[in-house]
């Protein structure tokens, strides 16, 4: 007799769990006065060395030899930052019925990140599609996110965000660019030791970002912002990522095939083109909203699991496909990059 497998449970992200933990932990015991003071620079300071990290961990000749694949990361990049701000745009016209307004503004926020790295690589990998190419498309989103976002939520969410003025744009400057920059310049002497400890630094990553969750979510229990959010409201918010996320995953397969994409091509271009980065996103965020970045990032975090528990299922189906299943010319190899630029929570 054949055992009964027990079914798979959704792949449940640890590191979600941790963020959950973190909430929870500013909701009980909010950093208040001083207290506030030490984390916010301690966040200040852990968001420009994540991004320094960022600059040491890419590869520059890597990142320009995939520019040899050019059709797919045009293709991967207008997706992110072209059809998602404008389904972001759309969804508008759900407030006040699903939405209230913070919380479409996280929403649009959401749309305006980039893609991410790790998880498009693993889930690319599992279906059997263009890792290289996802290696690519996903370092170049992050780079071009650096700049993109911050300009693109300056245009559309305006004073919304805590106010764009020119110090805003200073600090984005300095907390985000220029250490990345740094790290890029460093990354001749540093990057073999980077690579080496590619673990314990993965572990400062995902520390420096549950500091600027904490930070963010408890200037939201002082200021008593959480009173905004119903169950219902929260419902009515899973239920719109859920469509807009079903909506990318459809656009970014079909949309591929109208493209002529192969099929290894079009698995990196569906995972690389509907996912949205965490890890890039909540430092972004808490330098961007500032006192009212916790309701900004609310919508991120809500989509980040939705994401990888549907991708998971898609590349599992997506591994079974027949070998030949190609639509139009094969996929033109992309450079092998090395290693994964590093690991984030994606």
């Amino acid at each position: 007799m054949k055992r009964l497998r027990r079914p798979s449970r959704p792949p449940i992200d640890l590191y979600i769990l941790l963020l959950l933990g973190t909430v929870g932990l500013a909701a009980l015991l909010p950093a208040r006065g001083t207290a506030a003071d030490a984390v916010s620079g301690a966040s200040t300071a852990a968001i420009a060395f994540l991004f320094f990290l960022y600059g040491a961990r890419l590869s520059t000749r890597e990142a320009l030899d995939g520019l040899k694949h050019w059709r797919l990361h045009v293709t991967v990049l207008a997706c992110t930052f072209v059809v998602f701000p404008l389904l972001g745009l759309a969804a508008r016209g759900l407030v006040p019925v699903l939405l209230t307004q913070p919380l479409h503004q996280g929403l649009l926020f959401l749309t305006l990140v980039p893609s991410t790295i790790q998880s498009s690589i693993a889930f690319t990998s599992i279906a059997r599609g263009n890792v290289p190419a996802a290696i690519c498309a996903g370092s170049f989103s992050s780079l071009a996110g650096i700049v993109v976002t911050p300009l693109l939520a300056a245009a559309l969410l305006g004073g919304a965000g805590g106010g764009f003025s020119a110090d805003s744009v200073l600090k984005i400057v300095l907390q985000l660019l220029v250490p990345f920059v740094a790290g890029q310049l460093l990354r001749r002497w540093i990057g073999g030791f980077v690579a080496r400890h590619k673990k314990a630094l993965g572990l400062v990553d995902r520390g420096s970002i549950l500091l600027v969750v904490y930070t963010a979510f408890s200037a939201g229990m002082v200021q008593g912002i959480w009173h905004q959010v119903s169950p219902v409201r929260l419902a009515g918010l899973l239920a719109v990522e859920a469509v807009l996320l079903a909506v990318m995953l459809a656009l970014t397969w079909y949309g591929a095939k109208a493209l002529r994409f192969g099929r290894e091509d079009r698995i990196a271009i569906q995972f690389a083109g509907s996912k949205k980065s965490l890890a890039s996103g909540l430092p972004m965020a808490s330098v961007l909203f500032g006192a009212h970045a916790s309701l900004a990032v609310l919508p991120l975090m809500l989509f980040h699991q939705m994401q990888l528990m549907v991708c998971a299922v898609i590349a599992k189906r997506r591994a079974h496909d027949p070998v030949g299943d190609v639509t139009g010319p094969a996929p033109a190899a992309a450079p092998r990059a090395g290693a994964s630029p590093g690991t984030r929570s994606g």
